[in-house]
This record gives C-alpha cells, structure tokens and sequence, in this order.
C-alpha cells in the first residue's frame, strides 16, 4: 500500500456479518443538551458544526429552516437529526428573526446538561435539543451517505420502538422534575441509534456504494477488516484473501462496489481516523502516525497532505480551535 505502513503482528478474523462487524463499534457521545422554553416571538440560528445535531419538540410552535429543504414545521413529538452538523435555524415562525442563542437565558445543571430560556409575550415551545460526537471508528462512511435531515416521524412506522420512544420524551419534558434532562438525554442517545440503523435498514436495497460493498459477502469482509484494522500493512493480496478471492477478481468486485480501489479507499480511511485523534488533542502526529501503521512521523505527514491537502500539524491546530468553540444546541 502507499507510503509503506508497518505490519502488526494481528491477524484478521472477520465474522460473515461485516456490517455488523463494523456498527457495533458505532457510540454515541453527547456533547451537550439543553432543555429550552422558548416563548414566542423567538428565533436561534445554528452555525454549522463538526458534530451531529439534534432537536426534539415536545409542544409547539416550531419551524426549522435548512438551505436544501426551507422552512418546515415542526409538530409536537417530532424529532430531526441533522447527522452533519449543517446550519440551519428554529423558530416559533417563518418571519421571526433569529438571532444566537447566546441571547437565551442559559443556566447550567452541571455536566452536559442545561436549560435554555427565552422571553417572550406569546405561546411557550419546549424543545429539547443536544449535540452529539460519533464513534469515527464506524460511523464517517454512514455519515457521508446520510441525508442532511432525518426526522423521526418519517421512519416512525418502520421501527416499532421509535413512536414509544418520541412519547415517552414528550411526557418527560412537557413536566420538568428532578433528573428530567439527563434522562430525556439518555432517551436522545437510544433513539438516535435507532434512527440511524434504522436508515441503514431502509437502503439495504442500493447495489452500489458502501453500504452494497459492506454487506457483499466477499468485499463485505476485507472492508470489515481494514476498519477494524486500519494500522495493518494491508496489499490487495492479502485483502483478497480475506475476501476469499482471487487478487483480480476482488480488486475489480471492490472497484466497482466501492467506486475507487481497495489502496486508496484504505488511504481515505486512514487519513479521516487521523483527523479525528489529531483532532481529539491527546495524540502527536508521531503517535497518530504509529497507530495506523506508517514508519515514520514523516511518510505519514506526506499520505496526509496529498489526500486532505494540509498537513498534520495544521488541521489539529483548526480542529482543535474549532471544537473550543462554543456550539450551542
């Protein structure tokens, strides 16, 4: 492979579920929530964020305003996940300005948890909202894939769980009582998944791309394995043997799944955990650069700047800035 990584000693052991070999990986870590009461005429504006985002209404009025979809209502019980973290904004209607929600009223239970207020001579909405960090180890590829809005009212009726579990977030916020915000935020965390794995189950039938690849029986398995794996000194040959292969017949089946070759898929992969610990400011370069198999601190600098055009030491820097800031909700 590229720039010649190290070869651990691990040897694959993939099981036949390749998909789940790699969701079961995938964690959800809240970042922040928040409780709001929000009374009409309000408006907050949301910038957009490396992290996924969520909003919850559990009594109206609502309205959610993206660049691809517009204004659109929000009823009472519906929930929207925005899985990239786009900009958009909330308001108690379309012609409300809306301004930071640094103009809120914002008092802090402790921990993650707060509760966000707003002034106002209308009709109250309560929402709870968060942000949430993913599990870069499973979830990057299903993030690139996913729609930039997903509500939960839409895939209600193909998971049995998640209407109990939007009435069950209504019924905990619509009365606020001790623990009430870190239990809906544990009931935010599930039904986040659910929302997820089950849009997952619903493009089962795509006969490309990475979730058609993922559950191929053959490509499924060298996939699974260099997720599990990514410091391992992979070549097409042994991949295909995971893949129990031939070298030709795999490089060209993953080819035309995946839509580039096994190496440069590995590189991507590779570079995008990398931003990630680099981003998470507890690694060096050097430490990154051994946990995904390089020999040296400078063969990976060189992966890293020809696949994301900057170097190491440069996006931990801007990532690093831009998860100090303040995201709000």
């Amino acid at each position: 492979m590229l720039d010649h990584p190290s070869a651990p000693s691990l040897s694959p052991s993939v099981p036949m579920d390749a998909l789940s070999e790699v969701l079961q990986d995938f964690r959800l870590s809240g970042v922040n929530y928040g409780r709001c009461e929000l009374r009409h005429p309000w408006g907050i504006t949301f910038s957009e964020q490396p992290l996924l985002r969520f909003h919850f209404v559990s009594k109206g009025p609502c309205w959610l305003h993206t660049k691809e979809h517009g204004w659109e209502e929000l009823r009472d019980g519906d929930l929207v996940l925005l899985p990239q973290g786009i900009a958009h904004r909330l308001a108690s209607a379309p012609d409300v300005p809306c301004t930071s929600i640094k103009t809120c009223q914002v008092k802090t239970f402790g921990g993650n948890v707060c509760e966000v207020l707003h002034e106002g001579t209308g009709e109250t909405s309560t929402l709870f909202c968060g942000s949430m960090a993913l599990g870069a180890r499973a979830i990057h590829p299903l993030l690139n894939l996913m729609p930039t809005v997903i509500r939960g009212c839409d895939v209600a009726a193909k998971d049995p769980l998640v209407a109990p579990l939007l009435a069950a977030m209504t019924a905990e916020a619509g009365q606020p009582r001790m623990g009430g915000a870190t239990i809906l935020s544990r009931m935010a965390d599930l039904l986040t998944a659910r929302l997820i794995r089950c849009w997952v189950d619903c493009t089962s039938s795509s006969t490309t791309g990475w979730l058609a690849a993922i559950r191929d029986v053959h490509v499924g398995r060298a996939l699974a394995a260099m997720h599990r794996d990514p410091g391992r000194s992979w070549t097409v040959e042994s991949l295909a043997a995971v893949a129990g292969q031939s070298r030709s017949v795999f490089a060209e089946r993953f080819s035309a799944l995946v839509g580039e070759g096994a190496a440069h898929y590995l590189t991507r992969w590779r570079m995008q955990l990398g931003q990630e610990w680099l981003g998470q400011g507890g690694l060096t370069v050097a430490e990154v650069a051994i946990r995904l198999g390089y020999e040296s601190e400078a063969s990976f600098a060189r992966a890293f700047k020809r696949t994301t055009g900057a170097s190491p030491g440069a996006v931990r820097r801007e990532i690093s800035r831009q998860t100090d800031m303040e995201f709000g909700f």
